[in-house]
């Protein structure tokens, strides 16, 4: 029998497989049991009310699919009063992902979003930051430090933090994070791109541009894993492009604990536990007792040059 148990800091999960922020919601209850999951990660809820991009929202693209969604949000006293009872007879805990344009509007809501119910806040810091041109907060280390060590001051719980792969440094980006008291980080949202109809000549996103996710830009989010797991002590979630058992045992010999699911569970609602069950599959065959024992087995120990 495999353990599929892993530990994010304070956190034991029952497994790593997860949803991404975005991609999930209470509706997948219908088509399997919410519990069989590590954690169940919600939609970014905002401080305001939010009414999101313009359309049309998303666009399928080779090997993946662009959004622009714009964080829709019906604030936050609508998502503690009707979002998380939805959760309440669900064994895994519930991880409220909070996004926000300001350092004080995040620490607010992280504080009004710390409930009972609510086991982790994940900050979703690559979202646009008012107060640095409309930068994201993950796209610098000082603004990142800022944003998490204000959430992290405001609320009792784990925080994880969301890193952007639109960034140059994604190391200094992680210290930062880490240095600022983030208990995990997730790695990475989605990465900036665009096309356009050759028929009408214009972007196919209302918004232009958006946020590019699945199978292709795998290669990119397992090098920003290994490169996090490289600088930081702090366990990291994996995010981009699984969509099945084995790329989770990439991302986890890679250096993360845990993975989340996004884009995959919109072409199958069940991928996530077609996903856990061909990770249980690859160890059993391979006689892997502890899931937990793949974390960064893929590191390359760096020997010194002789000239």
């Amino acid at each position: 029998m495999v353990d599929l148990s892993v530990r994010v800091g304070a956190l034991t999960l029952k497994n790593p497989v997860m949803p991404a922020s975005g991609c999930f919601s209470h509706e997948f209850g219908q088509v399997f049991d919410l519990g069989r999951l590590g954690a169940l990660v919600t939609k970014s809820v905002t401080p305001k009310l939010r009414k999101g991009n313009p359309i049309p929202r998303v666009a399928e693209v080779s090997q993946g699919m662009l959004n622009s969604i714009g964080i829709p949000s019906k604030g936050i006293d609508h998502y503690v009063r009707e979002t998380v009872p939805l959760f309440a007879a669900h064994s895994s805990p519930l991880v409220a992902s909070v996004s926000a344009d300001t350092v004080a509007e995040f620490a607010q809501a992280t504080a009004a979003l710390s409930v009972p119910g609510v086991a982790v806040i994940e900050a979703n810091i690559s979202c646009p930051n008012l107060e640095a041109d409309g930068h994201a907060f993950a796209m610098l280390p000082d603004t990142t430090y800022a944003a998490v060590s204000a959430i992290k001051r405001a609320t009792p719980l784990p925080v994880w933090a969301k890193l952007t792969p639109n960034t140059g440094d994604i190391k200094a980006i992680a210290l930062a994070a880490e240095r600022a008291g983030a208990d995990a980080l997730v790695v990475a949202n989605t990465i900036l791109g665009m096309t356009i109809d050759v028929n009408s000549f214009r972007p196919t996103l209302g918004n232009v541009m958006g946020g590019l996710s699945g199978p292709a830009i795998k290669p990119i989010a397992l090098r920003l894993v290994f490169q996090c797991a490289e600088v930081v002590s702090i366990p990291i979630i994996g995010c981009g492009g699984i969509a099945r058992g084995e790329d989770v045992v990439e991302f986890m010999l890679a250096g993360a604990t845990a993975v989340q699911v996004g884009t995959a569970s919109f072409v199958h609602a069940d991928a996530m536990i077609r996903i856990l069950e061909e990770l249980q599959a690859f160890c059993e065959a391979r006689g892997i007792g502890r899931v937990a024992d793949l974390v960064h087995r893929a590191r390359v120990e760096h020997e010194p040059i002789e000239w």
